[in-house]
């Protein structure tokens, strides 16, 4: 299975089913004026990465509005989530990569969360891990409600980072 470490859409799909988004979010990047999308299959079943030359948030904001014109557009993508960053899979690497960029995407007075998924590693232990990243960050830590989330998700020895918007990841209810 190829695997890129350049993307900056994350895709989920039930499994066994990643062919099948893979063609489906390739089409939809089309649609989006994307004239050239990269789709790669990753290691992790149910899981499909992009490569957009468009600004990821921006696709996701499109990606939104052909879901509200056509509830039903959406056959085998579960989830999208907009990458910011991509690092190795390193807690330092990670928490420096955060501490240099949080202040361009969090205010001094939002609140904020941190959602980690990890998959299959016992590298990164859940609890230490987000309260190391959490002290790096002043902020109010809203874990009900929070203005921004910061992503973290752990792909092998890639991880991808978002700082988001609640309404910044689509979602597809079935």
């Amino acid at each position: 299975m190829r695997y890129t470490k350049n993307f900056n859409l994350l895709a989920s799909t039930s499994r066994y089913n990643e062919i099948n988004a893979k063609s489906e979010l390739w089409f939809t990047l089309l649609i989006c004026n994307d004239s050239y999308p990269i789709i790669s299959g990753i290691q992790f079943s149910g899981l499909i990465t992009a490569y957009t030359n468009l600004t990821p948030k921006k696709v996701i904001l499109k990606i939104k509005k052909i879901q509200e014109k056509n509830p039903k557009f959406f056959q085998y993508i579960l989830k999208i989530i907009p990458i910011d960053f991509i690092c190795e899979t390193e807690t330092n690497t990670i928490k420096q990569l955060i501490n240099n960029t949080y202040k361009k995407f969090i205010d001094e007075k939002n609140s904020f969360k941190i959602v980690l998924k990890r998959r299959n590693n016992e590298k990164i232990e859940r609890a230490k891990f987000i309260e190391k990243i959490a002290n790096i960050i002043n902020n109010k830590v809203d874990l009900e409600n929070p203005d921004k989330i910061i992503r973290i998700e752990v792909l092998g020895n890639i991880t991808g980072i978002s700082f988001l918007k609640k309404n910044e990841i689509v979602r597809i209810d079935r």
